[in-house]
């Protein structure tokens, strides 16, 4: 074979690889493209299954007033309101937490309010703070936490029982895994018997909801942050992440908030794939700082040394889990 015929058969079979390369990168391209949109009618129809499951009971979220004035500090601060069945006439909050994501350090932070401290409202006398919504709403809800508690909310999310359930329900039809205290039925819809359990939506706010033991209040808030614990580990797990989609078109379907959607996006996504996923708990009031106090218009209530209170809330706020490690290594290294 000649040197001419030999640079034309190289040359050929050069063509040749190439074209199969360019081939070959087609269709890795193709299945890329495939790949996402089959990913993005997923999310699409699962988040809008979510949704149905509230439109089907009936529920339509509205909006209520709220005026707020944004901290620009790279966080996001929050009520997150339970709102307790109607009782004569008046819808009170069974649950009354403050949320608290930092986007700069990826952290979230929860802090769970007792229902029964006395707070001064503005316009009304003092009552127990699970009063002030059926009064006048989150947004008096809000004046009070900056009037009380020296802190600014920017954000609300109220919750149902229904959305509660649902949600739970849809984490894991099966239940969630819960250690469950000591047997429990007083005064609550179902009967729970002590140790680990799978618990559905129904069995386990009954769970989180209970109080009628020597604890109280400081007993269902500490049952509470263990729930909400629970249903973290479920979400964070592979089924609960295949699922999230169903699970926030479920949780968006029951619940009012100020947030918009694409706000709400925002910082699932964040603390889901970037976040520290140990949230860290706080509960007001702390110990030593309150005592039981009778009044005549309201019952038995917590008598909050403010004070104290509000500086342990600031510096849990505004302190980073991370500075503090890098406290301990620099002590740990000297």
């Amino acid at each position: 074979m000649d040197r001419e015929t030999m640079r034309r058969t190289d040359k050929e079979e050069y063509h040749t690889v190439k074209k199969t390369r360019v081939r070959k990168r087609g269709f890795i391209v193709l299945g890329i493209i495939a790949f996402i949109s089959i990913l993005i009618l997923y999310i699409f129809f699962s988040y809008r299954s979510g949704l149905n499951i509230a439109a089907e009971n009936g529920v339509e979220p509205t909006g209520e007033e709220f005026n707020p004035v944004d901290n620009h500090d790279g966080k996001k601060t929050m009520m997150i309101i339970g709102k307790d069945r109607m009782d004569e006439g008046a819808e009170r909050t069974d649950v009354i937490m403050i949320g608290q994501y930092d986007y700069m350090q990826k952290e979230m932070k929860l802090v769970s309010v007792m229902r029964d401290i006395y707070v001064e409202i503005p316009g009304y006398q003092s009552y127990k703070i699970n009063a002030v919504y059926s009064l006048g709403g989150v947004e008096l809800l809000r004046e009070v936490m900056a009037h009380n508690f020296d802190i600014n909310i920017e954000e609300y999310v109220t919750v149902d029982y229904d959305a509660f359930m649902e949600t739970v329900n849809v984490v894991n039809p099966d239940g969630i895994t819960i250690d469950v205290e000591k047997d429990m039925s007083e005064k609550i819809d179902t009967e729970l018997k002590q140790g680990v359990q799978q618990l559905n939506g129904k069995d386990l706010l009954a769970y989180a909801r209970f109080r009628n033991d020597e604890e109280g209040d400081f007993g269902r808030v500490r049952r509470q942050q263990q729930v909400l614990s629970a249903i973290q580990d479920e979400v964070i797990s592979i089924d609960g992440i295949v699922k999230l989609p169903k699970i926030l078109g479920t949780g968006m379907g029951y619940v009012d908030t100020s947030m918009s959607n694409k706000e709400m996006y925002r910082m699932i996504m964040s603390f889901m794939i970037r976040g520290d996923k140990d949230i860290a708990t706080m509960t007001l009031p702390l110990e030593n700082t309150y005592q039981f106090m009778d009044t005549s218009h309201t019952g038995n209530v917590i008598d909050m040394d403010f004070e104290a209170n509000n500086a342990a809330l600031k510096e849990f706020l505004n302190s980073s889990s991370k500075d503090t490690d890098e406290s301990e290594a620099e002590t740990t290294a000297e």
